[in-house]
């Protein structure tokens, strides 16, 4: 049966897929991405658990995946394959296609950016599937974006188009690592919204979920820490939909699992900023965590079918573990 791999490396783990031709998931997998033995041994372990799913695809379907699609954090020169820097693994201009090419015999292979791999398939298949124009919003640990424009996600001349976390939302705000001060996503990002919240109730060990909850049960310093959050999201928003003109914002993440404790104010506040602006949809991601994985395998399938795979996401179809015989010690199935 013909396939692809595709790899979605983390800072904590790296989930993987043998995804067919019609988009089915025929195997997945994870494992930890042991980035504190350094980055070059993070290198080698995508390497090898490519091999032990290209082995796998060979032994479960009779051939050898057809082409590779691995998605990666930080700066990535998707155009020239490399990966040219994480702070959270580490690596600093690594060519991971030419590596995974040689380790191949080849075989075709697409690297890309873990946040617009996400947006791709999210765009595809997820929550965006049929909208010409989306802006895809993860809320994580940081914020990012992914502008998607007709079945394609837009990586920009330098290759960080759709860092929507680091526009100023509040002039002369908190620091941010990357030398601004009052970037939205030290305002909005679960990592914010967590340290803010930790402050406000006196429990260090406290988190966005946390406050989430609180929300709903009334807590009034709760409301006010999420309010401000949703506020500053808000503002980041119409002013990337008043460049960007999307038919429909997508919101993933950590924070977006909160579902309308956070989708309801925000749509509400998105909604007072308009003033010239059409509104446009704005609807939480549809694939979880599985996104970015997917999107890999997307990158894929369009270096050997442009017009690319209907997949389907991964709740409808695909087994929900490897083969026993693929799994070892290292790897945690899904």
């Amino acid at each position: 049966m013909r396939h692809v791999i595709a790899l979605d490396v983390g800072g904590t783990a790296m989930k993987a897929a043998l995804v067919g031709a019609d988009g089915e998931l025929l195997h997945r997998a994870r494992r930890a991405t042991g980035r504190e033995r350094g980055p070059d041994a993070v290198v080698a372990d995508v390497l090898d658990f490519a091999a032990d799913l290209r082995a796998h695809g060979i032994r479960r379907h009779g051939e050898a995946a057809s082409a590779v699609g691995v998605a990666v954090p930080g700066i990535v020169d998707e155009a020239g394959g490399i990966a040219v820097y994480s702070a959270n693994l580490g690596w600093r201009d690594v060519p991971l296609r030419a590596l995974l090419a040689e380790r191949f015999g080849g075989v075709p292979v697409a690297l890309g950016h873990d946040v617009r791999a996400g947006g791709l398939a999210e765009g595809r298949i997820g929550a965006g599937r049929g909208t010409d124009r989306f802006l895809f919003v993860p809320l994580g640990t940081g914020i990012a974006g992914a502008i998607g424009i007709d079945g394609r996600v837009e990586a920009g001349a330098h290759g960080f188009a759709g860092e929507i976390g680091h526009v100023v939302v509040r002039p002369g705000g908190a620091p941010c690592p990357c030398g601004q001060r009052g970037c939205l996503e030290r305002f909005a990002s679960a990592a914010a919204v967590s340290e803010a919240w930790a402050a406000a109730c006196g429990d260090p060990g406290a988190d966005a979920a946390d406050c989430a909850k609180a929300v709903e049960s009334g807590d009034v310093r709760a409301r006010e820490v999420w309010q401000e959050a949703v506020d500053a999201l808000a503002d980041g928003l119409v002013t990337a939909l008043t460049l960007l003109d999307p038919r429909t914002l997508i919101i993933g993440g950590g924070l977006a699992e909160a579902g309308e404790t956070l989708f309801t104010p925000l749509r509400e506040a998105v909604r007072r900023r308009v003033t010239f602006q059409k509104l446009p949809s704005l609807v939480p991601a549809a694939l979880g965590d599985t996104a970015g994985c997917l999107g890999a395998g997307l990158l894929a399938w369009d270096l050997i079918d442009p017009a690319g795979p209907s997949a389907t996401p991964p709740s409808a179809t695909g087994p929900s573990t490897p083969d026993p015989s693929t799994t070892d010690p290292s790897e945690v199935t899904t």
